[in-house]
């Protein structure tokens, strides 16, 4: 089956809030990926407002509604819906959803951060009009706490959210967990903290699908630089990837998140895509990886 890329041409040229405007350069930066056999490049169309109003309430979405990125944010959480429809109906494998104005930081109610829609609360939503009742699993590996996915999904024990922040909790019978990353841990500090919490975590739970959360705002020189190399995110990525084919049958959505870094942007999503498909290794040198 296929990797799917969603993306739309609103993102571009736009300075949005906290990220700005690191994919203005795409999808062109993806031509290698996205020429693959095993890849699909997708418009994603807005979300359905009754899968918004699944999740945030009435007066929440009458204000947002006249905020300007609320166009794209629409578009954001379209894109993650229709990854999952189409992972759930056996059309791809797994999916690169790239997002702008929906995210981690959107509760039912209020928002912050540069995120105002909650992606994954609606693509839950419609997964379960599609599927019943499953598990889902949501790993969250940007720098700031995912304050609005945990309210989203606050009570809710089919739902596994682990966290890499400045938390440490464990609550909800262990099924929402915040895992401090202190300092600047570096790439393997961070991996290691990600098969010890994550990994383990995950199988147990055994869910549908994964749901990745995926920023990089950690990255040296941005925002919440904690020491990261560009190299550390394909190296998370094929983790997860292959724990998911181990349990979910290869079931994966990478949403894009926090990182102002165009470089960084620009060098890892395309190899992320790749990775998704298969269609490329990543072999450990030194200090370094190095993607053939």
């Amino acid at each position: 089956m296929k990797t799917g890329v969603f993306f739309h041409e609103e993102f571009k040229n736009k300075d949005w809030p906290i990220i700005g405007d690191k994919f203005g350069n795409f999808p062109q930066v993806m031509e290698k990926a996205l020429a693959l056999p095993d890849m699909q490049l997708f418009e994603p169309h807005p979300v359905n407002e009754e899968l918004l109003y699944k999740v945030h309430t009435h007066g929440y979405l009458q204000e947002v509604k006249r905020a300007w990125y609320y166009k794209g944010a629409t578009l954001a959480v379209g894109g993650c819906v229709e990854a999952g429809e189409k992972i759930a109906r056996g059309e791809l494998r797994n999916a690169l959803v790239f997002s702008v104005g929906a995210g981690h930081h959107a509760s039912p109610d209020t928002a912050w951060g540069g995120t105002y829609l909650s992606c994954i609360g609606p693509a839950i939503a419609r997964l379960t009009e599609i599927l019943g009742k499953q598990r889902y699993a949501i790993l969250d590996t940007d720098r700031h706490h995912g304050d609005g996915t945990r309210a989203v999904f606050e009570g809710n024990s089919n739902v596994l959210h682990v966290c890499f922040c400045y938390y440490n909790n464990i609550i909800e019978h262990g099924t929402k967990i915040d895992i401090n990353i202190d300092g600047r841990i570096g790439d393997k500090g961070y991996l290691e903290k990600v098969r010890s919490e994550f990994i383990p975590r995950v199988r147990d739970f055994n869910p549908y699908i994964i749901f990745h959360n995926l920023g990089h705002d950690t990255a040296q020189g941005d925002y919440g630089d904690i020491g990261l190399t560009r190299e550390f995110y394909l190296r998370l990525v094929k983790e997860v990837k292959t724990v998911a084919e181990e349990i979910c049958k290869g079931r994966y959505i990478i949403i894009t998140h926090g990182g102002s870094r165009i470089d960084v942007a620009e060098y890892i999503f395309p190899r992320i895509a790749q990775i998704l498909a298969d269609e490329c290794e990543i072999q450990e040198v030194g200090k370094e990886n190095i993607l053939k």
